[in-house]
């Protein structure tokens, strides 16, 4: 049986960790759980020792303060590697979202290296956003595939599953940014690499407890993410191109 790991990086989600790995562990059997925990204050990190050694399913890795989403997924995914995943899940911890869709994310990700949870594809699936921040994310999204040429409608969704073999592809000590503008790093790189990518529509649901983590710092890095990734691109082709014609 092909081996799924829902990657969950946790900051101060106690609330909320009991709950949802019950949710996904009843999703599929395949599944298997790494929870990366950030010394959560709140003892985020002791409950999920707990529920590890109470079910072989779930994985715990901590991390010694809050270093941020980019790096606790770029460590989560090497140990999940490490694991022996077929197929890795980035996920959130607050129920934003929905564990149900997990056994559509392994029914599509047999035909595609990515299969992205996408809250655009069928107009705007978001609940319980205020509209600034509903305005903000769909501009973001516009802005990001107008500069870059992405192809894929919700360029920053947090929720995903890749293949092994595409991650394998991907230095991931490249990617150094943080929160929109990682997701949206991770899937430029990942067209790059010509992969296989399909969209699948979700409903994403505000948080159930807790406090979000969207910052004014992500949005900027966001903002100029986009372009690096653009010029990047353009200074590869370039370089390419030279070497075709060297003598």
């Amino acid at each position: 049986m092909d081996i799924a790991y829902v990657v969950i990086p946790t900051y101060n989600e106690r609330d909320n960790l009991n709950p949802l790995t019950s949710r996904i562990l009843s999703q599929h059997p395949s599944l298997r759980i790494l929870i990366v925990d950030d010394h959560s204050p709140d003892g985020t990190g002791e409950l999920a020792d707990a529920l590890a050694a109470r079910d072989s399913r779930i994985q715990v890795l901590h991390r010694p303060g809050k270093l941020g989403l980019g790096s606790a997924y770029r460590e989560g995914f090497r140990r999940a590697l490490q694991l022996g995943a077929h197929y890795l899940i980035e996920m959130d911890a607050d129920f934003s979202h929905d564990p149900d869709i997990l056994p559509l994310f392994l029914d599509n990700i047999a035909d595609y290296d990515l299969v992205i949870g996408s809250r655009y594809t069928n107009g705007i699936s978001v609940v319980n956003w205020p509209l600034r921040r509903l305005m903000l994310s769909y501009s973001a999204n516009v802005y990001t595939r107008l500069v870059t040429g992405l192809s894929i409608m919700d360029c920053t969704s947090g929720f995903k599953c890749f293949r092994r073999t595409l991650l394998e592809r991907i230095d991931l000590d490249r990617i150094r940014s943080d929160g929109y503008s990682f997701q949206i790093e991770m899937h430029f790189r990942c067209a790059e690499l010509g992969a296989r990518i399909c969209e699948v529509p979700i409903i994403f649901i505000d948080r159930r407890a807790g406090q979000s983590k969207m910052s004014k710092r992500i949005v900027r890095e966001a903002v100029l993410m986009v372009w690096k990734l653009k010029l990047g691109s353009l200074l590869r082709r370039i370089a390419g191109r030279r070497a075709d014609y060297a003598p």
